[in-house]
């Protein structure tokens, strides 16, 4: 639902001077498929950290290219500065409201930076994981969020950049998708006889 995460996180680490190479092991280390149970984002997103507890974790990793520590304070807000609604994805899912679809928004959390007026506009049901304590690709958060729309997973359509999550939702029996931009996800839709 965001503007590209890539481009906004590597604007934060241009104006920081972050090292891109640490900034990319740490990632790998806490968010890539073989990342550890139990590690920094994962306990962040289920709500087991606090935002300045996570904060610190990743300032501790993290160094500027000139061998300079990162202030943690405030870390995160400054990393997602630059994060915004996409504007496309933001009026595709108003489309599909109006039409009488039940959208839905299920979100692993860095916090509560969410655009609350926004999400209550677009989504009929909101999923957020530091909330319930699960995260994605966890089964059972796809499970939780069905039950709470009250379909079964073979009615339910899904998106997500991140193919892991993407391979969960359609293990549970979702039509799940990779979405790389509104058009993309405009197109999945007309699949499954959507038209938007």
């Amino acid at each position: 639902m965001t503007v590209s995460v890539p481009e906004f996180v590597g604007q934060w680490m241009h104006a920081e001077a972050i090292d891109r190479d640490v900034y990319g092991r740490i990632m790998r280390d806490w968010l890539g498929r073989e990342a550890k149970p139990g590690n920094p984002v994962h306990r962040l997103e289920t709500g087991e950290l606090t935002v300045a507890e996570f904060e610190r974790l990743l300032a501790a990793e993290l160094i500027t290219t000139g061998g300079d520590p990162v202030v943690d304070k405030g870390l995160l807000r400054r990393m997602f500065g630059g994060a915004a609604p996409d504007p496309a994805m933001a009026e595709l899912v108003r489309k599909a409201r109006a039409a009488g679809l039940h959208t839905a928004l299920l979100s692993n959390s860095w916090g509560e930076g969410y655009p609350a007026d926004l999400l209550v506009e677009l989504f009929d049901t909101i999923v957020i994981s530091g909330r319930i304590g699960l995260r994605k690709p966890d089964e059972r958060i796809y499970r939780h969020t069905l039950e709470q729309i009250g379909v079964p997973a073979g009615r339910a359509v899904f998106f997500d950049d991140a193919p892991v999550n993407v391979d969960a939702a359609h293990a549970v029996g979702m039509h799940a998708f990779r979405h790389t931009g509104a058009d993309a996800t405009r197109a999945h839709l007309a699949t499954l006889g959507v038209t938007l």
